[in-house]
């Protein structure tokens, strides 16, 4: 089995180290890094998505995601076209209608962050907000019924800006589990990584999810 963990927006594949550094399995884990699988495309969530479903694609097994923010929203989105290929899904700080007005607000707070911040992400500041602005208009709520995988919702206590959206996506995922982690924000992934990996452990290690 193959296990597949997706960052957020404003980080990297090494976001996973310390969650991955912390899993009881070590074989099989896999930690793409998005903007380098976009490559020479153009980063519009059209493009990204297209490159991360041919990443997944490359797989011959059923896979198992784990993503966060961004990285939650390409795992949602290809459990949903591709349910016979997504063994289990783990979504951490979901959203499955985007919230136009956060996503603005963020965008005008990244104007003012270093251009040199964005480069360690492999892209540029420019880009990166014309990512989000392409973002803007995706909705899955009418798909959510198509998710046939086990599902396992996660979010930060202390990140209020999505905690809402996760666990009514959990309640509309039907069998979804819920969990509100302590000691976490946003990215969870670096805030609580010990938890973290304790909890997809757990999850992952039911009967249904081991190798």
């Amino acid at each position: 089995m193959n296990y597949i963990f997706v960052h957020g927006l404003g980080q990297n594949w090494s976001s996973w180290n310390s969650t991955t550094d912390h899993l009881d399995f070590a074989s099989n884990v896999y930690c793409p890094d998005l903007f380098s699988l976009l490559g020479t495309d153009e980063p519009t969530y059209h493009n990204l998505y297209q490159s991360f479903y041919a990443y997944c694609e490359n797989f011959q097994d059923p896979i198992n995601l784990c993503g966060l923010s961004l990285g939650a929203i390409l795992s949602l989105h290809y459990a949903i076209d591709r349910p016979d290929k997504v063994n289990s899904l783990v979504l951490i700080a979901a959203q499955y209608k985007m919230p136009k007005l956060l996503l603005t607000i963020q965008n005008l707070m990244f104007y003012f962050i270093p251009k040199s911040v964005f480069l360690n992400m492999g892209t540029n500041k420019q880009q990166f907000i014309g990512l989000i602005k392409s973002m803007k208009q995706l909705d899955f709520t009418n798909r959510l019924a198509d998710i046939q995988c086990d599902s396992f919702i996660m979010c930060g206590e202390k990140d209020f800006a999505n905690k809402r959206a996760a666990k009514n996506l959990s309640q509309t995922i039907e069998g979804a589990r819920f969990v509100v982690v302590e000691d976490a924000g946003h990215e969870l992934n670096t805030d609580n990584p010990g938890k973290l990996a304790e909890l997809v452990t757990e999850f992952w290690g039911t009967d249904c999810h081991k190798n």
